[in-house]
């Protein structure tokens, strides 16, 4: 079943970012909690989940980005799409970002991205058969910090 994450669903994602670039689950802190809720009340993030027989089993962020251009028409960022890895080729995927592009268009939004740090050409060709192309726009990203890399300096809101 696809929907949207409640708040009890926290311990599963984190589960589930392991299969993703996460190495372990962050500690429960303040700033977690924080995080965690500001991610529930905020009405343009929307962390979508795909559970299967209770266990969330794949995933993806969307986030509507209010905008003042295309006729004053927001647009939405896909991040973070993971599926379990003994579950993958199933569709549950493709069913989060189905619903992640229903979110775009009840939104009003003339456009939806999805960025990926695969080269792997099965999940390129994943996210050609979902819709999305890489012929449209070019993108370019500066890391502005690397876990571990001096994480004790760096100065968290």
């Amino acid at each position: 079943m696809v929907r949207e994450a409640r708040q009890e669903d926290l311990k599963g994602i984190l589960e589930l970012y392991l299969c993703l670039h996460e190495s372990s689950i962050p500690e429960d802190s303040e700033r977690l909690s924080r995080t965690w809720r500001q991610i529930m009340e905020d009405e343009n993030h929307h962390l979508i989940v795909n559970e299967v027989a209770g266990r969330i089993l794949s995933s993806c962020v969307c986030v509507v980005i209010p905008n003042l251009t295309r006729n004053i028409r927001p647009y939405a960022l896909v991040e973070n799409v993971v599926t379990h890895r003994d579950f993958r080729g199933r569709g549950l995927a493709s069913e989060c970002l189905e619903y992640a592009k229903g979110i775009a268009l009840r939104s009003g939004c003339y456009k939806l991205m999805l960025l990926t740090g695969s080269r792997e050409k099965g999940t390129l060709d994943f996210y050609t058969r979902a819709g999305y192309n890489n012929t449209d726009k070019t993108a370019f990203i500066q890391w502005l910090h690397k876990e571990g890399a001096g994480e004790e300096n760096f100065a968290y809101p």
